[in-house]
């Protein structure tokens, strides 16, 4: 009787079909027994499985007008979970729209052969740290020996492909010039057809190459016959100018910064101890669909989390967090007047800003203000001495 009170008294909405959680609650055990994962990973799978749900606790929220009753479970907050992402990215977004310049930004990506997915998986901090590292370095190269000035980028790593195979990669944004020697802004030149040009992408290819085989020799991680190998293999980076201004760059960049590796919207089926999702294939630009045992599901999604406290989001030369001041005088060159200090919004502010949703107010009415009438610690019901008086009365 009370789960059916408690139903009736939610927002009816359409949202996805499907959560990661479930997948979860039902293959996590199978999934114990068959791979022995680490603790970590157990710890984060349990955040997914118990976000937003009584396990967090929450509160209840009323109208001053209709008295409409709204129940918000608290959120797990952890970065694997794909449904506590959305205020976490428009706070990074808003963060960066203060740091930019009117200059054309790229888009960069950078990634590595397949045939090193297995030390990826055996050694990631290493690997990663090592992928980032070069990532700069040939950037950071290419713009002090052919432009004769010193760059930025931000990066961020991703670690999947459609089809939750590992598939390491590097998201950047570099901007369109540096500070030459003399300590002034030298933008990049455009080409012939008149589009603003950052570096020739086979070129940054084979230098990338040469680093990163280079940090794995150095660190006696590979042997002889892989470094063949490597070398025979194409290594691809992929560089062009995104379409609109800077802040249409931040926003596109945006989109990468705090995804999952599968969001629940892509999640079509759970049932008979298989997982059904969608997947788009980037070779005919179609939508398909795959179908995976839940174990083997939760095996590629688990590749994907990233070791303990590993930064994922990195700015570099310009752009790092130690050049702030400098920053704020290529803007006032620009004629940009940037904020001393940095406003920092809460999740309200960007709900309302960014996701056209107002949290304060009724869903219902639409009008008045909902205000908090009570709290519940993790592990607890919602109180349904506060939600149905007429009901605890009647019993």
């Amino acid at each position: 009787m009370y789960s059916a009170l408690l139903t009736g008294c939610m927002i009816k909405h359409r949202g996805p079909r499907h959560e990661i959680a479930e997948v979860i609650d039902a293959f996590l055990k199978d999934y114990q027994e068959k791979y022995k994962p680490n603790t970590y990973i157990i710890r984060t799978l349990r955040a997914i499985q118990r976000c937003r749900t009584s396990a967090l606790g929450g509160h209840v929220d009323r109208c001053q007008a209709c008295g409409h009753i709204r129940i918000s479970y608290n959120s797990c907050r952890n970065r694997h979970c794909p449904k506590c992402q959305n205020t976490q990215r428009e706070a990074w977004i808003e963060s960066r729209m203060q740091d930019l310049l009117p200059i054309p930004y790229f888009h960069v990506v950078f990634t590595v052969p397949d045939i090193l997915n297995g030390l990826f998986l055996h050694k990631p901090v290493e690997m990663y740290n090592l992928l980032f590292k070069c990532t700069w370095e040939t950037i950071n190269q290419f713009s002090l020996t052919q432009r004769s000035c010193e760059t930025g980028m931000i990066a961020v790593l991703h670690t999947w492909g459609q089809t939750l195979s590992l598939h390491p990669h590097i998201h950047c944004i570099v901007p369109g010039g540096g500070i030459d020697y003399k300590g002034k802004w030298k933008g990049v030149k455009k080409s012939k057809i008149g589009k603003a040009f950052l570096f020739r992408v086979e070129n940054l290819s084979a230098v990338f190459r040469g680093k990163f085989i280079a940090g794995l020799i150095r660190n006696q991680i590979l042997d002889k016959e892989l470094i063949d190998k490597l070398y025979k293999t194409q290594w691809v980076v992929y560089a062009k100018e995104p379409f609109g201004g800077p802040q249409q760059v931040v926003e596109y960049l945006g989109r990468y910064t705090h995804k999952v590796a599968i969001g629940n919207h892509r999640l079509i089926e759970i049932k008979a101890g298989h997982v059904l999702f969608s997947y788009r294939d980037y070779r005919d630009n179609g939508a398909k669909q795959m179908k995976l045992e839940g174990v083997e599901f939760l095996r590629r999604f688990c590749q994907h989390i990233l070791p303990k406290g590993f930064i994922r989001i990195r700015h570099y030369g310009l752009l790092s967090t130690t050049r702030r001041k400098e920053l704020r005088q290529l803007q006032q060159y620009f004629g940009i007047n940037s904020p001393e200090k940095k406003v920092k919004k809460d999740w309200k502010q960007l709900c309302r800003k960014y996701l056209g949703y107002d949290p304060d107010i009724c869903p219902c009415c639409g009008k008045a203000e909902m205000v908090t009438i009570e709290r519940w610690l993790p592990g607890r019901s919602p109180p349904i001495n506060v939600l149905y008086p007429q009901v605890v009365k009647s019993i």
